[in-house]
Parts: structure tokens; C-alpha cells; sequence
């Protein structure tokens, strides 16, 4: 072969192994240049060696130049793989308080697009009057149930009550109603008393009150979820008229989202006086309870009667509206409290015991060590309370109490499961570097647990300590122990990435 297409060839060779290494992971690409630009050499010398090169001979030289860009990802997958540039993040406090912080900033951002999780967290759905119970017929089992006819109710507030400030009504029927393009829909209409909501103390954004107060003119509420769907989420339409079952009425406020705790799920609130409330079905009787009134009532069902001066075999009760206005916050400390409490049950709280040896860690060390579990406790607490708001509430927007019962369970087991990993970690943690311990192995023999210590034992990559963990708990080893090793270790752990 001439030489001025050897020499074409070579300068081809020579590029591409140079590709090759750029491939290569940086520490390693200058001395897997030199070994395959040496192996080039070497090939091109067995080949002089023999005579001139054919170009069968030059495609073997450079099927073995392309054969570098295999070695180059088969070094890059390793070096994935093994992860050698975050060898020291591997295992270290910062990776447990990095993953705690990912947990929580995931568990935050689910609760922001669930609409139920944003509803419930609002502080303004639980500044409800004190003292407010729902008058039911005790002959009903479910507490959502209406039970009350509007002829009882006018009855009830044409007498003097001595234990109520103020009474309510409201029943729910579906009615057609006109929309912003003055369309007609079936919505779910509440027929209220015109003091439903002060009576509550429920807040209605933009409320507007009537013009001329002495008109008996009834007064729709729209609910947050009709205002958007069906008037465009305009606030121009407050003060304007819709036709609610043949009724003409203004429109003077809209209910919050998630505020409404009371039973029934209702899309516009027709306040109208109590003798204008159509008969002929069931509804809803709120009182508020005077402070005499709440003095008395120290259980969540209180008997009517008593307060009304009624016959007694009248067999009425109040349920209390507190258990609808606790909010998350009181269920989330309730099973957190509960969860340490039933903790010592399923794990042993207390931590590994110090060996006597001069190489202990010193006070600024222990301190360290005490300060990162409590970073883990303080940043376990809302992901607890993040995860268990987005379990209860991603299926439904509205309170239910069913959400709050899944509350209570996903937040008591997520708290106990997770206290549980804490401790855990804790105790496989290296009080010098708070590295967690690797490479366990046996130690010992089960027929000598009494003459001899067995059990596993695990080593701080730093080589700063080994853990000895008892595979059977006796009177004179019970818990695991730390027993720090001295300098004359240190040559073990060369290169380690841990100081």
C-alpha cells in the first residue's frame, strides 16, 4: 500500500480512540488513551514487521479502533453503576436528610393539586359559632340524615327557649335553577332560614347585602363550584338576579370551597323566611347553644327535650358540630401522640450503648449525633401529615367523615412505621461520622451464646467504629455496642472518602 493512504488511515485510527476517550469517565480517559494508542502502535509494528499493509490489514486496525468506543461505555455503565463520584454522599446523614427533604417537598406538592387537601388545610373552614349542635330524631342511625319536618321546627320557635340564643333550618331538593346564559339546571337547592349563616358564622365571600332590607325577596348563595362552572367565576354577578324553581331571587355571596361541614352536598343555599320553606319533606334543625346550655353538654349527644321544656319521651337529640370543626391539625397530633405511645411495642426506643475506651466521640459529636435525629423527627412529622391529608382527601373534594377516618389511620400508622425507621437508622448510625454501618457478618456460635458473645457485626466504612448487635439479647450483652477503633486501623481505610 502507498504510504500517503497508510499515513490517511493512521490520522483515522488516531482520531477515533481519541473519540473513544472522551467517552471514558474523566479520571480514567488519559490512561485508557495511552493503552490503546500503545496498542495501536504495537499493531502497526507487527505489521511492518511482516511486509507493507493491505487494506484487509487496515479494517483490522480500525475494526480494533471502534472496538474502544465498547470498552469506553462498558466504563461509563460501571461508573453509573458503582457510582464512585458520590462514594462519600452514599450512606452519609446528608443522603438520609436529602430523601427526607424530597419526601416531604413530594408530599407537599401532591397536597396543593388535590383540591380536597387544599379545602381541608384552610383555616377559614373551622370559625364556626361554639356551642352549635344538629337537632336529630334519635330513631335515626346515620347522624347525615334529615330527620326533622319544617312543621316541628315552626313549633319549636314560636315557644321561648331557655338554653338556645337562635334556631336554623334548612332542607335540601333539586330544583331547576337558570344559569349566567340563562340556561336551565338541575342543582341541589337548600331551602334555609335567612339566619342560616350568621348562625353558623360561616364567612360568604362577597357578600352584598339587599338594597332595600325589607324586601322578602329570598337571597341565593351560590356554592364555590357552581359560581366557576356555570357563571365563569365573574363576580359582576353578585347582586344580579337568577330563577331558583320558578322563584326569582338575587344573588348575594358565595359559599368557600370545603367550607360547608354540615350534611348534604348542596350547589345553592335559598335563604327565605321559615314560613315560606316549601312542607312535605325532611330537613336539617340547627341551635345554638347558650353558655348556660354548653355548661351542661359534656357529651356529644345531648337530649332536646330537657332544653325545651318538651315531653320527655320526645326523642330528640343534638349532635355536637365540634367533631366537623376540629380540622386535620387536632387528628395529626392525636395520632402522633397515640404513635409514640405504642411505639416501645413494636421496636426498642433506647440506643446503642457506648464501649469503655478512650476513643469515644467527643461532646461537640454527640451533640451532632442528637441534633440529626432530631432533624429526622422534625422533617418525619409533616411528611406524616402531608401523606396522610393526600391519602384521606384525593379521591373526594368535599369533607366527609369517612376522609377523616382514613386520616386517622394513614397519619397513626405512616407516624409509628416511620418513628419505627428512625430509631432504626439512628442505631445503625456512626456516632464520629453518622455514617450508617455496612458490611455485616456473623460472629460467633448459638451453642456458646453464654460463654461467648455471638451475633452479627457491622463496620463504619471510615473506620471509625464497629457494631456489635447480640443475635440473642442476654443479661450481660442485651442492646448493640459501639466499640471504636484506634489509629493503628486507620491504614485499612485508605482512600475510603470518609475522614
Amino acid at each position: 500500500m502507498n504510504l500517503l493512504p497508510e499515513t490517511g488511515f493512521h490520522a483515522v485510527d488516531l482520531g477515533l480512540l481519541r473519540c473513544a476517550s472522551l467517552l471514558t469517565p474523566g479520571k480514567q480517559r488519559a490512561e485508557w488513551r495511552q493503552e490503546w494508542l500503545s496498542e495501536l502502535w504495537h499493531i502497526r509494528q507487527a505489521h511492518k514487521s511482516a511486509g507493507s499493509a493491505s487494506w484487509k490489514d487496515e479494517q483490522r486496525i480500525t475494526a480494533f479502533c471502534l472496538g474502544a468506543f465498547q470498552d469506553a461505555f462498558c466504563l461509563r455503565r460501571l461508573s453509573w453503576r458503582t457510582g464512585t463520584p458520590h462514594a462519600p454522599l452514599h450512606g452519609s446523614a446528608l443522603q438520609c436528610i436529602l430523601l427526607l427533604c424530597a419526601g416531604l417537598t413530594g408530599t407537599y406538592v401532591i397536597s396543593l393539586l388535590l383540591p380536597g387537601v387544599r379545602a381541608e388545610s384552610h383555616p377559614s373552614n373551622y370559625q364556626v359559632n361554639p356551642g352549635l349542635v344538629l337537632i336529630q330524631n334519635a330513631r335515626y342511625t346515620n347522624d347525615s340524615a334529615a330527620t326533622i319536618p319544617i312543621q316541628q321546627f315552626r313549633g319549636w320557635k314560636e315557644r321561648k327557649q331557655e338554653y338556645f340564643d337562635g334556631l336554623a333550618y334548612y332542607r335540601i331538593k333539586a330544583e331547576m335553577t337558570s344559569t349566567s346564559i340563562n340556561e336551565q339546571i338541575g342543582l341541589n337547592v337548600a331551602h334555609a332560614s335567612f339566619n342560616l349563616f350568621s348562625l353558623l358564622g360561616l364567612a360568604v365571600r362577597f357578600n352584598r347585602p339587599a338594597a332595600n332590607p325589607a324586601s322578602s325577596m329570598p337571597e341565593a348563595i351560590l356554592s364555590e363550584q357552581v359560581w366557576k362552572r356555570e357563571f365563569g367565576q365573574n363576580p359582576h354577578f353578585i347582586g344580579n338576579f337568577i330563577e331558583v324553581g320558578g322563584r326569582k331571587a338575587r344573588i348575594a355571596g358565595i359559599v368557600p370551597f370545603g367550607a360547608w361541614r354540615l350534611p348534604g352536598k348542596i350547589d345553592v343555599w335559598l335563604l327565605e323566611p321559615d314560613s315560606e320553606i316549601p312542607s312535605g319533606g325532611l330537613g336539617y334543625a340547627l341551635a345554638l347553644l347558650t353558655r348556660q346550655g354548653q355548661s351542661e353538654v359534656w357529651t356529644r349527644r345531648v337530649h332536646i327535650a330537657e332544653y325545651k321544656g318538651e315531653d320527655p319521651t320526645d326523642d330528640l337529640w343534638g349532635l355536637s358540630f365540634d367533631d366537623r370543626t376540629r380540622g386535620p391539625w387536632g387528628i395529626f397530633l392525636f395520632t402522633v401522640l397515640l404513635a409514640l405511645l405504642c411505639l416501645p411495642a413494636v421496636t426498642s426506643v433506647s440506643m446503642s450503648e457506648y464501649s469503655f475506651s478512650s476513643h469515644r466521640p467527643t461532646w461537640s459529636r454527640r451533640l451532632r449525633r442528637w441534633g440529626f435525629l432530631w432533624v429526622k423527627i422534625v422533617l418525619l412529622l409533616p411528611i406524616v401529615y402531608f401523606s396522610s391529608l393526600d391519602l384521606a382527601y384525593w379521591h373526594t373534594p368535599l369533607y366527609s367523615a369517612a376522609s377523616q377516618y382514613m386520616q386517622l389511620v394513614s397519619s397513626f400508622s405512616i407516624c409509628l412505621l416511620g418513628m419505627r425507621w428512625v430509631l432504626l437508622d439512628q442505631r445503625q448510625r456512626c456516632p464520629v461520622c453518622l455514617k450508617r454501618v455496612t458490611h455485616p457478618a456473623s460472629v460467633g456460635l448459638a451453642s456458646r451464646t453464654f460463654l461467648a458473645w455471638n451475633g452479627t457485626e457491622l463496620i463504619c466504612t471510615g473506620g471509625h467504629t464497629l457494631l456489635h448487635v447480640p443475635a440473642l439479647p442476654t443479661s450481660w450483652f442485651s442492646t448493640p455496642r459501639w466499640m471504636y477503633l484506634d489509629t493503628s486501623w486507620e491504614f485499612l481505610f485508605v482512600g475510603s472518602g470518609v475522614g
